[in-house]
């Protein structure tokens, strides 16, 4: 059964590309395991926790500053995607990573417009 907060799309779009983050990370070598995987799955599972931490906040300034934190996360994590492209990944999956990572960055800016 779904929750309020499991029933905001910004969230499902945020699992979402966490889930695809530990797939295409699950292929790197293993010397990047507590570098380049761990930052990454850091930053793609921040990005949910604090879209969630700003859903259960009761202020408005409150709500804004862990969404702030959770656009900042996608931000690194777009920078993170781009940095292994041709290294770790292929161009069409690093274009499709990014692609969502900039959607969830415009739904989070329309979350917080919204809250306000």
């Amino acid at each position: 059964m779904a929750t309020g907060l499991e029933n905001l799309k910004v969230y499902t779009m945020a699992k979402v590309l966490e889930d695809r983050i530990y797939e295409v990370t699950d292929n790197f070598p293993q010397e990047e395991k507590y570098r380049r995987v761990d930052q990454m799955r850091r930053a793609s599972s921040s990005i949910v926790d604090n879209i969630a931490e700003s859903y259960g906040k009761f202020h408005y300034g409150e709500k804004l500053h862990s969404i702030s934190i959770a656009r900042g996360e996608a931000e690194e994590l777009r920078s993170q995607i781009k940095r292994v492209t041709g290294r770790y990944i292929s161009e069409k999956v690093s274009d499709q990573l990014i692609q969502q990572t900039t959607e969830l960055i415009k739904a989070q800016a329309i979350l917080g417009w919204l809250n306000g």
